[in-house]
C-alpha cells in the first residue's frame, strides 16, 4: 500500500510538471496567429506524421528482432543461407516511394503557397513597411505613413503586411514566430516577407541569425490592433511624439547599441530605405538613370560618411 501510495504521488507530480513543459509551445511557430504560421506549423506536423511513418515502425522491429532472435530463444528459425525475401523487398521500397511521392508534392505546392515574395490575397489595403537591420536593432519605416521606429512595430489584424527588408550591418534574420517564417537581412540585397496577424496581441520579433554582441537583446515587438482605428491612434501618437528622421539622424542609429528601447521617428527623408539598399554601391553609373536615381546616390554617399568622434577630454 505504501508503494501504490507513493507511486501516485510521483504521477501527481509528473502531472503538474507537463503544463510547464507544454508551456514551451505557447509564443512560438506551433502557437500560430497568423495564416501564414498556421499553414506552416500544418507543414511541420504534415511532414512528421510522414517521416514517423517508416521511423515509428523501424524502431518498433528493432526491439521485436532483438527479442525473438536472442540467444536464449531456441525456437526461433535458424536460417544461416537466407539471403532474399521479394515481401520484405517489396515493403522496404515500396512503403518509402510513396511516403517520399507524397512528401515530394506536398512540398511543391506549399513551396509555392508559402512564397514570402507571394503578396497575401486579401480585400484589405495592405500596409507597407521597410525594415533595416542595424547592430542591433531594428528600423521599421512606414513610407505611406511618414513615420519610423525603432523595435516596434504595429499594424491592424486581418490587414496584410508587405515587407521590404535589408540590412546595413552584417547578414541577419528577420522572424515573427507566431505570424510566419524568418528571412535574412543582407547589405545591398532586398528580400521581401508577407504577413497577416488573424489575432490582436504583441507578438515576439527576434533576430533569428547570430550577428555579434548585441545579438541576443536585437528583440522588437509587434502589434497587431483589434481596430483600424487603434492603428491609426498609435500612428497619430507616433507622429506626435516622434523625433525627425534624417540623414545624420540615420547614421547616428547606425552606432552599434545594445538592448534598445523602442523610439518614434517622423521621416524627414522619404527617399532613405533606398538610399540605405544602394549605399554600399554609390557612385556607379547605373544609378544615374533618372533624376530620382540620382537624389538617392547623392544620399547614398552620405549614408556612407562615417560620422566624426569628437575628442575625449581627459
Amino acid at each position: 500500500m505504501p508503494n501504490l501510495i507513493g507511486r501516485a504521488r510521483n504521477w501527481r507530480g509528473l502531472w503538474g510538471v507537463l503544463p510547464i513543459l507544454l508551456s514551451g509551445c505557447q509564443g512560438g511557430i506551433l502557437d500560430p496567429k497568423g495564416q501564414i504560421a498556421a499553414d506552416e506549423k500544418s507543414l511541420i506536423i504534415t511532414a512528421t506524421i510522414l517521416m514517423l511513418l517508416v521511423v515509428v515502425p523501424v524502431i518498433i522491429l528493432t526491439f521485436v528482432f532483438a527479442w525473438k532472435y536472442r540467444a536464449s530463444n531456441t525456437a526461433a528459425e535458424y536460417q544461416p543461407k537466407w539471403s532474399h525475401s521479394g515481401k520484405i523487398e517489396a515493403v522496404v521500397w515500396i512503403i518509402p516511394i510513396i511516403i517520399v511521392t507524397g512528401l515530394s508534392i506536398l512540398s511543391w505546392k506549399s513551396t509555392h503557397k508559402l512564397d514570402p515574395y507571394r503578396p497575401l490575397e486579401s480585400a484589405v489595403a495592405p500596409v507597407n513597411v521597410e525594415v533595416v537591420s542595424l547592430n542591433w536593432k531594428w528600423l521599421f519605416i512606414y513610407p505611406d505613413l511618414g513615420i519610423a521606429t525603432v523595435n516596434e512595430l504595429a499594424f491592424p489584424k486581418d490587414t496584410p503586411v508587405n515587407f521590404r527588408i535589408t540590412s546595413d550591418a552584417a547578414m541577419n534574420s528577420f522572424f515573427i514566430p507566431q505570424l510566419g517564417g524568418q528571412i535574412y537581412a543582407m547589405a545591398g540585397m532586398e528580400t521581401k516577407l508577407h504577413l497577416t496577424a488573424q489575432e490582436a496581441g504583441t507578438y515576439h520579433g527576434i533576430s533569428a541569425n547570430y550577428s555579434g554582441a548585441g545579438f541576443s537583446g536585437m528583440k522588437f515587438n509587434a502589434i497587431a490592433t483589434e481596430t483600424p482605428e487603434q492603428f491609426n491612434a498609435w500612428v497619430a501618437h507616433v507622429k506626435a511624439t516622434g523625433k525627425p528622421l534624417d540623414a545624420q539622424g540615420y547614421i547616428g542609429l547606425t552606432a552599434p547599441s545594445e538592448n534598445n528601447p523602442a523610439a518614434y521617428y517622423t521621416l524627414a527623408e522619404p527617399r532613405l530605405f533606398p538610399a540605405v539598399l544602394h549605399k554600399y554601391m554609390a557612385g556607379r553609373q547605373s544609378m544615374a538613370a533618372s533624376d530620382e536615381e540620382i537624389k538617392v546616390a547623392e544620399l547614398s554617399r552620405v549614408l556612407c560618411k562615417t560620422p566624426t568622434l569628437a575628442p575625449v577630454k581627459e
